[in-house]
């Protein structure tokens, strides 16, 4: 009941969003049309933390989950009989919308229910849950356009997920109900960010537990400013990878087979180390996920921006992806876990709207950024700036992360 929904939720938005562009271009959008169209999916999810914080502080995480798998049934279906791109681009918005809302249920249901000792390892989990769906969702995805020669089976296959979905948070056991709160010691929560590294939980004043979305970001805008956008660097990096590689590859040359292959591979290698990135932050603190993470994805994309030219960059495309998939599988959970720790106990919802949007705003900015610097400059210089990016986000993360007992022992 924890993790099933969102291998759901995610094994259907996997299986969808590859079509996205193509559907697009089939309704009669040009390449940047139908980019932009697929962005909306981003955009949506932007949009729709800060309101599904407030949801959830008000209605609490089941509900929320079954009105934003209600919602997103709807938009699904709607692109089925989307008679207009317009249409068609407001359905994917809605649809990220209602992800932003499902996703931030599980995360503020994490926080609260889930004792400090696993929680990295809990969050790591529910990370590579939604890993597992975007990762099988194409395979899916190619297995049904060979069976039915048609985009939309991947579509009825998203709405067969989110049916159910529905029924089964509808219907079944409740976690809420049968999971009770962590104690409040067991939180490392950031009550009061003066901007040093802090050791041990501490208490919130109970005056917390009710604040507003707009209240409690005014309330944690030190920790939000500084934590904040260090993670922020991190989702901007993630986005990175994504984009970036396949466009090193295009301006390498390569088929299109090849780049999906060195693709996959990094997304492969990125899926197998969720699991240990959890393990490290319980088992040695939150900083010796982020910081490692951090500065191989920061060394992979300054590295990579000296090998466009050489007489092996093929070979160095290969491997700095592969690199690249350490650093995204090592901080596998991270920004959950950071925003976890960071935010009250008795009412997170709230910051962690705040928090995510903050992150998903990192992530929406990444690939404008890259686009924007190869413009003016070249791809290479965006990958350096990228790199260095990741430099000033491990900082970052060195200078703010919260210590909890086992960096602190360190």
């Amino acid at each position: 009941m924890v993790y099933l929904p969102t291998v759901l939720f995610a094994l259907g938005e996997g299986a969808v969003i590859p079509l996205i562009p193509v559907i697009a271009a089939n309704m009669g959008a040009d390449i940047a049309a139908a980019a932009l169209v697929a962005s909306a999916l981003v955009v949506g999810q932007l949009c729709g933390n800060l309101p599904a914080g407030w949801a959830v502080a008000r209605i609490g995480e089941r509900f929320t989950m079954v009105i934003a798998g209600t919602i997103s049934l709807v938009a699904v279906g709607a692109m089925l009989l989307a008679p207009a791109l317009a249409v068609f681009a407001a359905c994917v918005f809605l649809l990220g919308f209602c992800a932003a809302a499902f996703g931030l249920a599980r995360h503020a249901f994490m926080t609260t229910r889930v004792p400090l000792a696993f929680r990295a390892r809990a969050l790591a989990l529910l990370g590579g849950s939604f890993r597992l769906g975007i990762f099988v969702g194409p395979f899916v995805t190619a297995a049904l356009l060979q069976i039915f020669i048609s985009e939309q089976a991947s579509i009825w296959f998203f709405l067969a997920c989110l049916a159910v979905l529905i029924i089964l948070v509808l219907f079944g056991p409740d976690p809420e109900k049968t999971v009770m709160p962590a104690p409040a010691r067991e939180t490392a929560a950031l009550s009061e960010d003066t901007g040093e590294p802090v050791s041990g939980p501490i208490r919130l004043p109970r005056s917390d537990r009710r604040a507003g979305v707009f209240q409690t970001m005014w309330q944690y805008r030190g920790v939000l400013g500084r934590l904040g956008l260090a993670a922020a660097s991190l989702s901007a990096l993630r986005s990175t990878r994504q984009a970036l590689l396949p466009l090193w590859g295009i301006s390498l040359g390569l088929d299109a087979q090849t780049i999906a292959l060195v693709v996959g591979v990094s997304g492969a290698i990125d899926f197998a180390l969720f699991y240990a990135s959890g393990q490290v932050m319980d088992r040695f603190g939150r900083l010796w996920a982020a910081m490692p993470a951090m500065l191989l994805m920061g060394a992979g994309f300054f590295a990579l921006a000296f090998t466009h030219d050489g007489d092996a960059a093929v070979l160095w495309f290969g491997m700095l992806a592969a690199v690249l998939g350490v650093g995204n599988g090592l901080s596998s959970g991270i920004l959950m876990t950071l925003g976890a720790d960071s935010a009250p106990q008795q009412n997170p919802a709230a910051f962690l709207g705040s928090w995510r949007t903050l992150t998903d705003a990192g992530g929406a900015s990444a690939p404008l950024i890259v686009a924007g610097v190869t413009a003016i400059a070249s791809l290479p210089v965006a990958a350096a700036v990228i790199g260095v990016i990741g430099f000033l986000g491990a900082w970052g993360f060195v200078r703010w992360i919260p210590r909890t007992g086992s960096d602190s022992e360190r």
